[in-house]
């Protein structure tokens, strides 16, 4: 079965399909501004798809991992303005 996660998420796999799609292109007498634009249209997509795919794995990786998104803050932790620590005198 093709691993479709990592076949989107390869570099190798868009320039294959971009390479295909410039020669069809160019096969059929297409002007090179538009085999340009094309081209330029599916690498962009590519890098889309491939953010979106990375980011869901790493946070399906921390799901299952059980890992907090945000960590708790504990607020006794936290001092408050009128509470500071005191500073000490520097003495000569």
């Amino acid at each position: 079965m093709i691993d479709w996660k990592s076949k989107l998420t390869s570099r190798k796999f868009w320039a294959a399909i971009c390479g295909f799609v410039t020669g069809v292109m160019l096969a059929f007498k297409v002007d090179a501004q538009t085999v340009e634009t094309v081209s330029g249209v599916i690498m962009a997509g590519a890098s889309v798809i491939a953010y979106i795919i990375g980011e869901g794995l790493i946070d399906a990786a921390g799901a299952a991992n059980n890992t907090p998104s945000i960590i708790p803050i504990d607020m006794n932790m936290i001092k408050k303005e009128d509470e500071s620590a005191d500073v000490e005198e520097v003495q000569s």
